[in-house]
């Protein structure tokens, strides 16, 4: 005889309705979660750490960064925040960093002085290398180890042009220079005058005096001081004890 087969149950059906509602519920779990989260202290920036300001105030780079203590810390990305700042003239570099909870570090870094400039008040401002005239600091004046603009006048594309050529020279290069004058020529606008601390003076142009600059220092460290000219022709001649000193009017 042949055994009987038991009869097989079939598997219970999980029942699709209870897995639904607590799917449901696990999100608006979530959900909870993230509006107690948005609306707690733990979510809002409770402290703003701002490095690196020398002639922008605490106050400016709050103002331009618009962020406050207080505010959503998720609201506004580092990026953004970062090219707001960039907006402020004295600005060169900006990095800002979220340190959760609550911590927004910004470190900035200004153009560098590169010369002083007597106002029409009779005040020294100094000159960033891109241009912006600033109040001079205390400390930098006391160094006195950058040139001073003289003759100038406001909103002059040559004097901002100059700032520019300035800021790609060495300290070393910088702190000889001690007077640089406006000196135009129909062949050359942008041509300058410019006195040393080392008694040379130098007839150049802004548009040349970066690629001639290795060039005047090998000049001033072996020669006696006299007069130099750099422009198409370099030439030099040394001042003579018994007679004035003249400027060429090339």
């Amino acid at each position: 005889m042949s055994a009987q087969m038991p009869v097989l149950k079939e598997p219970t059906k999980k029942r699709m309705g209870s897995r639904k509602l607590l799917t449901i519920l696990i999100l608006l779990f979530l959900a909870l979660l993230a509006v107690l989260f948005f609306n707690s202290s733990i979510s809002k920036i409770s402290e703003i750490q701002i490095e690196g300001t020398r002639f922008v105030t605490r106050e400016e780079i709050g103002k331009s960064a618009a962020i406050l203590v207080g505010d959503a810390f998720f609201r506004t990305s580092s990026s953004t925040i970062e090219d707001r700042i960039l907006t402020l003239p004295q600005i060169n570099v900006a990095k800002v960093t979220k340190v959760f909870p609550g911590v927004v570090k910004i470190s900035i870094e200004e153009y560098p002085v590169v010369a002083f400039e007597l106002s029409k008040q009779g005040e020294m401002t100094a000159l960033l290398s891109n241009g912006t005239t600033v109040e001079a600091d205390s400390d930098e004046m006391q160094l006195v180890d950058k040139p001073v603009l003289s003759g100038w006048t406001d909103g002059n594309s040559v004097k901002a042009e100059l700032t520019k050529q300035l800021g790609k020279m060495t300290t070393k290069q910088l702190s000889d220079l001690s007077e640089i004058i406006p000196y135009p020529s129909a062949a050359y606008p942008d041509r300058i005058l410019m006195y040393t601390r080392t008694k040379f003076e130098v007839v150049t142009a802004v548009s040349v005096l970066n690629e001639k600059i290795e060039a005047l220092n090998a000049v001033i460290e072996t020669q006696e001081p006299g007069k130099i000219t750099m422009l198409l022709a370099d030439t030099y001649v040394p001042f003579e004890s018994d007679s004035p000193e003249n400027i060429d009017s090339e």
